[in-house]
């Protein structure tokens, strides 16, 4: 105990640039602390569904939250229906837990995950089942946001991983496939893939064949993630030894083998904190699709301050927005520190 509190002194009072930092932000802490506190939560307007007892104090109006949580979460989804993706955000996170929890074997865990994908799908769109049909262009909110995410993680991390191989393949034309299709990806704006995927494509596919607009911008997510994945996994093989692979092709592998079991994964645990780093940026990423018209969390709350009475409180939407974003972002990282600590223990 004493040699941890001794390295907290130190980190903190070790040096005098330290101890000088250490007052300053001690000091403007006590100074901000009490007004954010009365502004935020002892003066707050909480649960009041009247906008004048917002009117009259100069505090925290979170009774906007109250009155517009629902359509923030959930967009323009039928309120009546508003179960069903609550359920299907339920499903995705117990799914979630059990996966990172590696207690479970992939036998397991593949045959759950694809109930789970049908479940959402049923549960979101319905039609079937007695459950009312919801067109895409009405999903919106936190299950949007997640659903995408997961979706175009999970898409292009196995694309990615054929291009970092691709690129350091043998083969003149695979390598130039490859190298071709990171660096058009990289120099393009997520933006214009978006624009290009929901108002471009269709003009050149037959009106009998048309996307929904979703797999659209999940596509483009996909295919904009892929690339940058490739390269840091590429890193990540580049900083295997090379004895690596003569080891294994001398005890008798085959080339995929050392790869996929030798190699690979000893690149991904080299990676793993950039690796995280890319997901929080394509979970952040996904408020983009606000611009071609899906209803994110982010727009989600914007358009809940369209009304009237409650358009003085964007304050209080952006804050509640920074908050959800925040936390899941912040419960990624714990884990991927915990996962990190896990693999270099067994190293």
């Amino acid at each position: 105990m004493s040699t941890v509190n001794s390295t907290i002194l130190n980190r903190f009072f070790g040096t005098i640039p330290n101890t000088i930092l250490t007052f300053i932000v001690f000091g403007g802490v006590v100074w901000l602390a009490p007004a954010l506190l009365q502004w935020l939560i002892i003066d707050a307007v909480w649960f009041s569904g009247d906008v004048t007892a917002c009117r009259d104090v100069q505090a925290a109006c979170w009774a906007f939250i109250h009155e517009k949580y629902r359509f923030i979460l959930f967009g323009r989804y039928p309120f009546d229906e508003q179960w069903r993706p609550l359920l299907a955000v339920g499903f995705t996170i117990i799914i979630l837990l059990l996966t990172c929890s590696l207690r479970y074997s992939w036998r397991l865990l593949a045959p759950l995950w694809a109930i789970g994908i049908i479940a959402v799908i049923i549960l979101m769109r319905g039609g079937i089942l007695g459950l009312s049909y919801i067109r895409t262009d009405l999903w919106g909110g936190l299950p949007l946001t997640i659903f995408l995410a997961l979706g175009s993680l999970a898409l292009a991390f196995p694309l990615s991983i054929a291009l970092a191989f691709g690129r350091q393949s043998r083969l003149p034309v695979i390598r130039a496939i490859s190298r071709s299709y990171i660096e058009c990806i990289r120099g393009i704006p997520l933006v214009s893939l978006l624009f290009l995927a929901s108002f471009m494509l269709p003009l050149f596919l037959s009106p009998r064949l048309q996307i929904d607009v979703l797999i659209r911008a999940l596509a483009a997510i996909t295919l904009f993630s892929a690339a940058y994945l490739a390269e840091t996994i590429r890193g990540g093989l580049q900083a295997i030894p090379p004895c690596q692979k003569e080891a294994a092709l001398a005890l008798g592998l085959s080339t995929i083998q050392t790869q996929m079991l030798i190699i690979l994964p000893q690149a991904l645990r080299h990676t793993l904190p950039a690796i995280t780093n890319l997901f929080l940026n394509i979970f952040k990423n996904t408020s983009l699709v606000g611009i071609i018209g899906l209803t994110d969390l982010l727009l989600a709350a914007k358009q809940a301050l369209i009304d009237p009475s409650w358009r003085a409180y964007s304050l209080e939407a952006y804050l509640f927005i920074s908050i959800a974003y925040g936390s899941i972002c912040f419960s990624i990282s714990r884990y991927s520190r915990a996962l990190e600590n896990r693999l270099y223990k067994y190293k």
